[in-house]
């Protein structure tokens, strides 16, 4: 297998930044550097009466890290990545605050054994959550700090929604975010990050970062890079790091369902030349700000009432209706009942409802088995506040084989037309793949609603046509109308804002010696 080494791995932004390489000079390391990653992240909606405990979240620990797909990717590299602790959990309410400290104390612990370090890698989401903590990531990247001390250099690797505080610039030393959203530069980003780690170490540099912050704040579903003006916002970013001195530049649509003072969007700038990266950061910042007014939804939009109409009109199929606010790949439950309402009310047939968290229906129909026609309350599993169950007699068409009861998954064919598949546990359960996993096939029907706003790759272009239905939970996409009430004046909620970016320097830059 080809290793990635320092040189070769490098971008070449990130080698004219350091005058040594334009030079032709190649410095050689003393020895061989130690660097450890690891990780907490999750995408956190404060309006969410759920909590995510330690069940809920997936634990790599030591060598179950390196041997994960998600970083085989570090494998490549010519100099060993020490693995700490990676957690994650699907998107949904706050963390619960002793889950945190476990595995935040957890993860210290693994950093502890692995001292003396000269680099960190962290792989996070950006928009974590905890009951009673403010800033989450600036928590846990204070006590990394501490740990490894002051000239140890920390990396992240960030979602495009995380959200950005002071404490976070003035801690961290390199920050990459994805670029795409849908997210399909994933790997590509957590590259950038190790990429940015491995080379500043290489060549002895010492990054700090610059941070606009922008007073906007609006759903993924209106700022996807798919289309106008995301696409040209973010389609030109790795140009600007062709600038001297600037290694890597970032922008951040923000999370909105997190009220808290540091939600917002902002641009990143990582580099060894602070003026360079301000300039760069005031200009994207305000052509972002410039655009604000411009972000919009690609698909129609409308009401759970409208869409089944507009659907059940359609002459084509399959029409997707997009349950937004009950979408878990954004923090949403995964369990209310609005839209299935709606199609019961409305007669409609020929439907195939996906992804429907409701453990006890789920292990009803593994109970009941194959072929058996059973009673069943579907819905309002986990939030019997938001949403109420809907009682349907209905036959098991599919039971997943699997190993682990909470991956268990059912296919439902219920007495007046409408198809449910049901899962034990929350997922985003938004690929064409997953439902053909099932025995389903979504272009068999008239309509398909999928948990989700902006529809995966795969089932984008199966839509005929795509409906977003502005549904209500925890991420209500009617974001202007949601509270606002920690986050400070903020578009679109203060339409008439004024701005002028004032790009701020971290003060990480004059620790150093």
């Amino acid at each position: 297998m080809h290793r990635r080494s320092f040189i070769a791995s490098a971008p070449a932004a990130l080698l004219a930044a350091n005058g040594a390489w334009a030079q032709g000079l190649v410095p050689a390391f003393r020895r061989t550097p130690r660097i450890a990653f690891g990780g907490i992240g999750s995408e956190c909606s404060t309006y969410s009466r759920l909590r995510a405990r330690m069940e809920d979240f997936t634990v790599l620990r030591g060598q179950a890290s390196v041997d994960n797909d998600r970083f085989s990717f570090l494998k490549r590299y010519d100099v060993p990545f020490l693995p700490t602790l990676v957690a994650t959990a699907i998107d949904g309410g706050p963390v619960d605050g002793a889950t945190y400290a476990a595995l935040k104390a957890e993860l210290l612990a693994r950093l502890k054994a692995q001292l003396p370090l000269d680099g960190v890698y962290l792989a996070m989401h950006g928009a974590l959550f905890v009951d009673g903590l403010e800033d989450a990531e600036g928590d846990l990247y204070v006590a990394v700090r501490a740990l490894v001390g002051p000239h140890c250099l920390i990396v992240a690797s960030y979602d495009l929604h995380g959200n950005i505080s002071q404490r976070i610039i003035d801690t961290l030393d390199g920050l990459s975010a994805y670029r795409t959203a849908p997210h399909v530069d994933k790997t590509e980003t957590m590259l950038r990050a190790t990429d940015l780690l491995t080379h500043c170490l290489r060549y002895r540099l010492r990054p700090s970062l610059v941070w606009a912050r922008v007073p906007v704040l609006l759903s993924g579903e209106e700022t996807s890079t798919e289309w106008e003006p995301g696409r040209r916002l973010w389609a030109d970013l790795g140009e600007y790091n062709r600038a001297p001195g600037v290694l890597d530049v970032s922008e951040l649509v923000g999370y909105v369902w997190a009220d808290e003072p540091r939600s917002a969007a902002a641009v990143v700038v990582t580099g060894t030349a602070p003026a360079a990266q301000a300039r760069i950061a005031a200009a994207l910042a305000q052509r972002y700000w410039d655009a604000r007014r411009d972000f919009h939804f690609d698909s129609k939009t409308g009401t759970i009432d409208q869409c089944v109409a507009w659907a059940l009109a359609a002459p084509t199929h399959p029409v997707i209706i997009s349950d937004a606010g009950d979408n878990p790949g954004g923090g949403g439950n995964g369990d209310q009942t609005f839209v299935l309402q709606a199609l019961i009310k409305a007669g409609a047939e020929s439907v195939l409802v996906g992804g429907m968290t409701d453990k006890p229906a789920t292990d009803a129909c593994y109970a009941a088995g194959v072929g058996a026609a059973l009673p069943l309350s579907i819905g309002g599993a986990l939030d019997h506040v938001e949403s109420q169950p809907v009682k349907l007699t209905a036959r098991v068409k599919f039971l997943a084989q699997v190993s682990d009861p909470r991956q268990r998954a059912a296919v439902v064919a219920c007495d007046n037309g409408i198809t449910i598949t049901l899962i034990a546990e929350r997922q985003a359960m938004h690929e064409a793949d997953a439902f053909r996993a099932l025995g389903e096939e979504p272009t068999a029907y008239k309509i398909v609603v999928l948990k989700c706003g902006y529809l995966a790759p795969s089932m984008k272009p199966l839509a005929n046509p795509h409906l977003m239905a502005m549904s209500p939970g925890a991420i209500d996409p009617d974001t202007a109308h949601i509270a606002n009430r920690r986050r400070g004046p903020m578009f679109p909620w203060n339409p008439d804002l004024a701005y002028t970016p004032e790009p701020y320097v971290s003060a990480r830059r004059w620790r150093r010696a």
